[in-house]
């Protein structure tokens, strides 16, 4: 039998989606979160500290579910190949 090689960065394409997609989606969840917080009706118009922090945590959380999206999807096209 011959034996099957292993490419040591078989890896390294997923997990470079996963790193943009974390990126992309950690700024969407902070920008949007902020745009929120400066623009929405009956808000006070000011960026503040907790407007900030809010925009982390969401941008936090966005990212999250971004890279766990990304890691699903690849492993649903594994299962198909």
């Amino acid at each position: 039998m011959i034996e099957q090689q292993k490419d040591p960065h078989a890896g390294q394409g997923l997990e470079t989606r996963r790193r943009r997609a974390g990126y992309v989606g950690f700024l969407v969840g902070f920008v949007a979160t902020l745009a929120f917080f400066a623009f929405f009706p009956g808000l006070p118009h000011v960026i503040d500290w907790g407007a900030i922090l809010a925009s982390v945590a969401v941008g936090g959380l966005t990212r999250w579910g971004c890279q766990s999206w990304t890691t699903r999807r690849a492993g649903q096209k594994a299962k198909h190949m």
